[in-house]
């Protein structure tokens, strides 16, 4: 008898990753990855237990092409059979504030959204579009980064502009929901009775956020309107004083392509270090530039933290996670390092074996390291709403 599985479907400006589930557990079968998708694809896929499955670099380029080098290779597997497919949809706007079944009506409102989420939403459509392509029976869904923190303070969703702006969806929505519902949801895992207390969770990856959580609820975000707010990142540049922005337009003559461009892709770590957006890469460099880039990013996610503890009126725990936060001790030092007045103190040899909890027993504080898995919220998303 066939395994009924939910294939997760992460849809990247550059990559796809992909993980299947089987149902009955909601246990992780197999993950894959297809790498440089419109230049060079290579897709990649190993077991449960990481063990390589599958490496083929044949693909052509582009987004059908490589979904469909995944599914061909699904497609032999005859113990597994496909059930439904979830993805992770950057924003869901005013429209959706928890996952839904994907129709033409869903697919249409997202589209309006594009221009609030430009290097994810339109991936994350083109890939629902391809799936229906391909299998136009099965039911998909859609889980949103933008779901947890429909819980927020009001005020900490408002900008200061006319109200008429905010009365037509300009506000301040969060990202990186999907990664705190999960961290949220394991909490009392951890941390025990502090699970409801008061938490900083800083998702720490090319992209970066924080989300201040009391009783296991967003309170307030890093990220705002889009997912370029906030936190530097890997090439966003984060919070940045409009008139900046005004000034390259007014007299370098910058476009609004070019803008995007400059914010979106050339700025963050890429564009202090000039040398990487990745941390491990610049971690590695005697460059001054690529040392002044870990600084800063250091720096400005302990001022964004700083200011979560005013909605959140303290803090119990500290809670790092995703790909820096999880396995860059350099960066969690940084961090902690600005944040001594609060009472945090860090154990050294703890931090640097990336454990579960990494502060010292003088800490007034905790400080823990929890790894997300925002592919497990999807598929027990997909599954709660096919059944």
């Amino acid at each position: 008898m066939n395994n009924e599985t939910i294939l997760v479907i992460n849809a990247g400006s550059s990559s796809i990753k992909f993980s299947l589930f089987e149902c009955d557990k909601l246990s992780l079968i197999y993950h894959g990855e297809i790498e440089d998708v419109f230049t060079a694809p290579v897709l990649s896929i190993v077991d449960a237990k990481h063990k390589p499955v599958l490496k083929k670099s044949d693909v052509k380029p582009g987004y059908e092409p490589s979904i469909k080098a995944f599914f061909k290779w699904f497609e032999s597997l005859t113990d597994n059979k496909l059930k439904a497919v979830g993805h992770r949809v950057v924003h869901g706007g005013q429209d959706y504030f928890k996952p839904v079944k994907i129709t033409d009506k869903v697919i249409a409102n997202l589209t309006k959204l594009i221009p609030l989420a430009p290097l994810h939403e339109p991936h994350n459509i083109n890939a629902i579009n391809i799936v229906s392509k391909i299998y136009p029976k099965i039911p998909q869904v859609a889980c949103f980064d933008t779901s947890f923190h429909s819980t927020q303070l009001k005020l900490a969703t408002l900008f200061a502009i006319p109200r008429k702006f905010t009365n037509e969806g300009l506000i301040r929505y969060g990202f990186h929901g999907i990664s705190y519902e999960y961290i949220s949801s394991v909490l009392p895992k951890h941390l025990g009775k502090m699970a409801s207390g008061k938490i900083i969770a800083a998702h720490l990856g090319s992209g970066a956020s924080m989300c201040a959580i009391h009783q296991q609820m967003s309170v307030a975000t890093s990220m705002g309107l889009t997912a370029l707010d906030g936190l530097m990142m890997g090439t966003r540049c984060g919070n940045i004083d409009p008139g900046l922005v005004l000034y390259l337009i007014e007299e370098k003559k910058f476009t609004s392509e070019e803008i995007n461009h400059l914010l979106y892709e050339q700025s963050g770590l890429l564009g202090v270090s000039e040398i990487s957006s990745d941390v491990r890469g610049l971690e590695q460099s005697k460059s001054p530039n690529a040392s002044e880039a870990i600084q800063l990013f250091c720096y400005r996610a302990a001022r964004e933290l700083s200011a979560l503890l005013t909605p959140l009126k303290g803090c119990d725990a500290i809670v790092f996670t995703a790909g820096i936060g999880e396995n860059s001790a350099l960066i969690r030092k940084g961090i902690c390092k600005w944040l001594d007045w609060l009472g945090v103190e860090i154990d050294d040899e703890a931090n640097e074996k990336n454990l579960s909890v990494i502060s010292n027993k003088n800490s007034k504080v905790l400080v823990c390291v929890i790894p997300t898995n925002e592919e497990y919220m999807i598929a027990k998303h997909t599954l709660s709403l096919i059944t």
